[in-house]
């Protein structure tokens, strides 16, 4: 597994990789390219698609990194098992991310996230995850952003945001080819031509 960070991200902050469980090439390949351009955009460092490939998501991911910029690591084929057992060999802290989790508005779970100060894999199921993702075998921190039936997409996005406080939406992303310009009327876009 890759360890590099995302250029939007100071040194000093730990790397958030997001690991995308039980994708369904036939039926997941909108969502998950959703969730993994969630992830880019609001700042993770890298994505994992487990247990399967998906060549038309990682072409995705790729042009838009190439042309929007940044450094987003993208992984596919990699059993999540391994990849937990390495994650959690290094140090690092695994955050699940469901409804039936402490609730990022009632409990202090963010808090006690941020206070390890460590890289943070994310886990995002796609489909019903087994049992074993909820044990401390596995997962640090259930976490959830709503006790009520919700998008794993909007899950991540509120993640994101809750853990970087809102600063993740002001960050340039090295290298970019493309920009939009903020406006209140029309759609202007930069092009930034290499030297």
């Amino acid at each position: 597994m890759e360890n590099s960070k995302s250029s939007p991200q100071p040194d000093s902050t730990p790397q958030i990789v997001v690991l995308r469980w039980g994708h369904r090439p036939q039926r997941d390949v909108r969502l998950t390219t959703h969730v993994a351009l969630t992830a880019r955009a609001l700042c993770a460092s890298g994505f994992i698609l487990s247990d399967t490939l998906d060549p038309h998501i990682k072409e995705t991911v790729t042009k838009i990194t190439r042309a929007w910029g940044g450094n987003f690591h993208f992984e596919m084929g990699t059993p999540w098992k391994k990849v937990v057992r390495e994650w959690k060999a290094k140090g690092g802290v695994i955050v699940h991310l469901t409804a039936y989790g402490e609730n990022i508005q009632t409990s202090d779970v963010m808090t006690r996230i941020k206070n390890t100060n460590k890289d943070l894999l994310l886990i995002v199921g796609s489909q019903k995850v087994p049992g074993e993702f909820y044990s401390s075998e596995v997962s640090d921190f259930n976490l959830s952003v709503g006790n009520q039936p919700h998008s794993e997409c909007s899950a991540l996005a509120i993640f994101l945001d809750r853990y970087f406080e809102g600063k993740e939406l002001a960050r340039p992303f090295e290298k970019a080819k493309i920009e939009i310009v903020p406006k209140e009327r029309g759609k202007e876009i930069r092009s930034h031509v290499e030297t």
